[in-house]
């Protein structure tokens, strides 16, 4: 099989039906398990962070939300390069290596965490070196855009990062199983940890390690399957110069200011649900709930994909954010200062829903945007312009998508670190949350003002 696709035309109907389809979707199939991968790894620490203690690790709360932070901070910087690979190098080989590239913080993680002397410098290296797995939604979202035509883009995206996005909850999930038993024996998992549990007054063993290196087989399978079962797409060969065109585009940074509130809503979130129940609500198991908001979340991604494809991107982006801020001032601040678990388990659940459902709707806006403003530039100079434009739309839209989620990303920096920073402060987390409201409004007006209402710039 070649790996490289030297006609692709998703557009044109016969060949989409004929060979595109099985193609497409063969890629689609293959990316989905390596991004899943990527988000565990890079949400690792919002798990560790909150079981260092029982190790040994003696940091402050303010250290430990760093620590669930800065992998945000990395990741969403890694992003910026990583959005203008894919055309560089090819969607398959930076597929195959990235994802190898996931190995060195979750093998690094293994061994650091067998011992509770190792000092806080060392922690925060591993967990810059998570963000390797958040660079790598830029570079898979930029590729799969490349595969599908336009009525099916909101569908390929929010199924990509949807289901890839469930690797939030899955690390929530997931870790909490594998540090309660020697799964790789005591040579690798280590000697484990004795940790006396005061609410049931009970001693329990558990091995941290396993954190790290539950995820290398499976890395390194996702790995082999992207290196010989996915493909290159020789038209969408593209140099930096020539994607750096988005730059100048006006609609590139008002969707990344949207993406903000979406996806850096719902990765900020995850990285500090489990240190925001741990600090608010002591006398509560965080491993029986942590899990639940990104699950939410990233199962809302698709859905809020396909609406957009049959109701509009924009007007369901619109009512997202109307959603968001009215839940936080209705349902999480209430919930806080009456110290009622359950209302705020179930808004904050609420707010995970919105945050996917706008992670798809935010995605499904750009291809449509920057397809159209190409579309209209040629109006008029017939059908070889018409290709052309399409083809140049194809290359704006997926740089768009990966540098979007690069700048959306960095929310998952600020919202760990406004949660602790109030904190901190104030005693409690109200100060940050009131600033997402602020945020949330701004976010209203842009979308109605360029994409919702009528006559707006660029519907969609």
């Amino acid at each position: 099989m070649s790996h490289v696709l030297s006609r692709w035309e998703p557009e044109d109907g016969h060949f989409w039906s004929k060979e595109g389809s099985s193609i497409a979707n063969r890629n689609l199939w293959i990316s989905i398990p390596c991004l899943m991968l990527a988000f565990s790894v890079w949400m690792l620490w919002s798990v560790v962070a909150a079981n260092l203690d029982k190790a040994g690790f003696k940091f402050t709360k303010d250290q430990l939300f760093f620590l669930t932070a800065l992998p945000a901070l990395s990741g969403a910087s890694l992003r910026i390069f990583y959005s203008f690979l894919v055309p560089v190098f090819g969607g398959r080989r930076f597929t195959a290596i990235s994802t190898a590239s996931l190995l060195i913080p979750a093998i690094g993680m293994g061994f650091a965490l067998q011992d509770p002397t190792t000092n806080y410098s060392t922690l925060l290296i591993l967990a810059l070196l998570c963000g390797l797995g958040g660079g790598n939604f830029s570079s898979s979202m930029a590729n799969i855009s490349f595969f599908f035509p336009k009525s099916k883009k909101g569908y390929a995206t929010g199924m990509n990062a949807g289901i890839g996005n469930l690797g939030v909850s899955v690390v929530q999930f997931v870790v909490p199983m594998v540090i309660s038993s020697a799964v790789f024996g005591a040579a690798i998992s280590g000697d484990g940890f004795l940790y006396h549990n005061v609410k049931n007054n009970t001693d329990v063993m558990f091995w941290l390690a396993n954190a790290g290196f539950i995820w290398v087989p499976f890395i390194l399978a996702a790995t082999v399957a992207a290196w010989f079962g996915m493909n290159d797409i020789a038209s969408a060969k593209a140099s930096f110069s020539d994607q750096a065109i988005i730059f100048r585009r006006k609609h590139n940074w008002l969707m990344c200011w949207l993406y903000i509130g979406t996806f850096g809503s719902f990765i900020g979130f995850s990285a500090a649900f489990a240190m925001l129940i741990k600090a608010q609500f002591p006398e509560v198991d965080v491993a029986k709930f942590a899990f639940l908001g990104p699950l939410a979340g990233a199962l809302a991604r698709p859905i809020g994909g396909i609406l957009s494809d049959k109701l509009g991107g924009a007007r369901l982006t619109f009512w997202v954010f109307a959603a968001m801020a009215t839940t936080i001032a209705l349902g999480i601040l209430p919930a806080l200062h009456a110290h009622q678990f359950s209302v705020f388990l179930i808004s904050f659940i609420g707010m995970f829903i919105l945050t996917g459902l706008g992670n798809g709707s935010t995605f499904c806006m750009i291809p449509i945007i920057f397809q159209t403003e190409r579309e209209r530039a040629c109006s008029g100079q017939g059908d070889a312009a018409l290709k052309q434009a399409r083809l140049d739309a194809a290359k704006e839209s997926a740089a768009v998508l990966g540098f979007s989620g690069a700048i959306g990303a960095y929310g998952g920096f600020f919202i760990p670190q406004g949660f602790g920073t109030s904190i901190k402060i104030t005693g409690a987390p109200d100060m940050a949350l009131y600033t997402f409201i602020g945020f949330y409004v701004s976010c209203m007006v842009i979308t109605w003002w360029f994409y919702s209402r009528k006559k707006a710039e660029m519907p969609c």
